[in-house]
């Protein structure tokens, strides 16, 4: 038995939806073909989904191909869900992108087209909507292959020269003028399918292509067979069940799991595999639920799999603060955005004393997290303004030592700090042996000063950033004669939790930090008549061009943006461009801060003040 775990990704609106409906029946999974607009599709199962008619959280369906189990995973096309489909990607086989034969390739698609390139998934192209009025297949098929990657019909009509590209032997046998049949043709495309991308044509309502594109998933998509070795998987979506139980979606990389093994979030109670019901395992190569797991979340590892969980995209660039209509509803108001955040880790929940905030990537996500909130939590919330979310980078290098004895937590904590290499995030390392003291002190430092970084200088998240633990020192283990053990006389893990943030904050102030703003990449296109009225808006907007094109009807833009100045752009375009202006933009880079500097109060108890850090930590313990 082989498996496929597909994804089908899109732009919003292109019918990648539709399209896992008319697979599933004409595999015979479903009866009727169900409709996004009437609610009744088979992956949007969240109400909110079924009324506004978008995907906002990954689903699994399945169904057979002779001996193959596809199991597909629906992701949300809206870029406010990007998240979404992160998760999904580590997890994948293959893919079909779904574009419109009406509005062609968007801003969405390339982006997910040049992911799926980077992180070399095997991928098809499915042109939706041939059946629809402004339909035009032959033009969207060449955007495809100019804006997004190299293509060929899935008839394989002119495939050769594109083909040979890519392939030595297809190429010899060009050169020599040698005879190539449809076959060796399907044959090279099924091994190259990362690189040069089969386009089908069709209409997911009316079911034209959609035969063509099932076979291909199977014959041009690489399958799964299972294999023995040590349980490896991902998890790429947790949710809660009718009781609140936690339940995982888990992708086997390897190995088997079963009912009773232990993790360490728990043990599995129960396993329903996606095409065959109930388990009591799990093998390389499927997808399932597991029950048990209540310490799991989402990005979660079994064993060590080979899979590449790294980020592919960038995190949210926007917060606000949440708060709850009602002020009784404040801890109910936490615990449901906590159950959120399981869900979905970047909505980086945050709180202090005062407020409750949560990170976006845009406005249609903060409406989705409010509409959730009151139909699944009766808690009735609004939001502030949607502010940025900067950055800090260390300026320079700084250093502190606190010695044990000489204050109220019995560790010696040594820590410097310096700048990383853009891009590198945070890394810790030791400048002592590591047997100078037990490994549970060295992780308590470690994981102290990731936790201790979230709030830099201004605030701020600390990144591209190097720590380097410099001393250490604790007192064993001991006890008064014929006592039992005395904390208040032998290190423990919590005075170098307690001990770090003082010593790491110390350090930091001595280097310094910057602040950096996101900037996005943009791409405008318009008609080319108003040109030179749209500048100055770009201007006003603190747009930066980098690069402008004439043409015969149309003129491109492409520079920087702040990202904050993103939204704002988009509102005055239609107006000034006729409602012809198209603007895609995606997160680029950094740009340091110029002029004042932006801070974000603190939610922890500011290690940057050790009067008041101590009154606080030395009450807790």
């Amino acid at each position: 038995m082989h498996s496929l775990n597909l994804g089908i990704l899109a732009h919003v609106d292109a019918g990648k939806t539709s399209l896992t409906e008319r697979l599933l029946l004409d595999a015979g999974v479903i009866d009727e073909l169900g409709s996004v607009d009437a609610g009744s599709t088979q992956t949007d199962s969240m109400a909110l989904e079924r009324r506004r008619g978008i995907t906002i959280r990954s689903a699994v369906v399945s169904f057979r191909v002779d001996d193959t189990t596809v199991n597909i995973i629906d992701t949300p096309g809206h870029p406010d869900f990007i998240a979404e489909v992160e998760r999904v990607l580590s997890v994948l086989d293959g893919a079909v992108l779904v574009v419109s034969a009406v509005e062609g390739v968007q801003a969405q698609t390339r982006v997910l087209m040049r992911t799926l390139r980077r992180l070399r998934i095997p991928t098809l192209v499915f042109v939706n909507k041939t059946d629809r009025r402004g339909a035009d297949p032959d033009r969207v098929f060449r955007e495809i292959t100019t804006r997004l990657a190299p293509a060929v019909r899935a008839d394989l009509t002119d495939a050769f020269e594109t083909l040979a590209e890519h392939d030595d032997a297809l190429l010899a046998a060009y050169v020599n003028g040698a005879k190539v049949s449809e076959e060796r043709l399907r044959q090279t495309l099924a091994t190259h399918t990362r690189d040069v991308h089969p386009v089908y044509f069709g209409s997911a309502i009316t079911g034209a292509g959609v035969e063509e594109l099932m076979a291909g998933l199977t014959s041009l998509l690489p399958t799964v067979s299972t294999h023995d070795g040590p349980p490896a998987g991902a998890v790429f979506k947790v949710e809660r069940g009718p009781a609140g139980e936690k339940i995982a979606y888990v992708r086997m990389f390897d190995g088997t799991l079963r009912v009773r093994d232990r993790l360490p979030s728990g043990k599995v109670t129960a396993i329903s595999v996606f095409g065959t019901g109930t388990s009591d395992e799990v093998g390389a190569g499927r997808i399932a639920k597991l029950w048990g797991l209540g310490g799991i979340r989402v990005g979660d590892t079994i064993g060590e799999p080979a899979a590449d969980t790294r980020r592919h995209f960038a995190p949210p660039t926007l917060e606000t603060v949440v708060t709850p209509a009602c002020q009784s509803d404040r801890g109910a108001l936490h615990a449901a955005l906590t159950q959120l955040a399981e869900q979905d880790p970047l909505i980086n929940l945050r709180q202090d004393d005062q407020v409750i905030s949560v990170s976006l990537y845009g406005e249609v996500q903060k409406e989705v997290i409010e509409a959730t909130l009151r139909e699944e939590y009766d808690i009735e919330v609004a939001f502030r303004q949607t502010t940025t979310i900067h950055v800090e980078r260390p300026a320079g290098v700084g250093s502190d030592v606190e010695l044990i004895g000489t204050g109220p937590f019995l560790a010696t904590v040594g820590l410097r700090v310096e700048p990383g290499p853009v891009g590198s995030g945070v890394r810790f390392e030791l400048g002592v042996e590591l047997g100078s003291m037990p490994y549970a002190f060295f992780t308590a430092v470690e994981e102290s000063v990731h936790a201790a970084l979230a709030q830099g200088l201004h605030g701020w998240s600390v990144t591209d950033v190097v720590v380097t633990m410099t001393h250490s020192g604790y007192w064993a283990r001991q006890s008064h004669s014929h006592g039992t053990f005395d904390k208040t006389m032998s290190s423990t893990a919590g005075d170098f939790r307690n001990l770090t943030p003082l010593v790491l904050m110390s350090a930091l102030a001595q280097a310094g930090t910057l602040v950096f703003e996101p900037m996005h990449r943009f791409r405008l296109e318009m008609p080319d008549d108003v040109y030179p009225a749209v500048l100055p808006v770009l201007v006003r907007h603190r747009a930066v061009p980098l690069g402008t094109t004439v043409g015969d009807t149309t003129a491109v833009v492409e520079g920087d943006i702040p990202a904050e100045r993103v939204h704002a752009l988009s509102q005055r375009l239609p107006p000034l461009t006729r409602g012809e202006g198209v603007l895609e933009s995606g997160f680029d880079h950094y740009r340091e801060v110029t002029g004042e500097v932006p801070t974000r109060p603190r939610s922890d108890h500011n290690p940057l003040n050790r009067k008041e850090y101590l009154l606080h930590v030395v009450r807790r313990v």
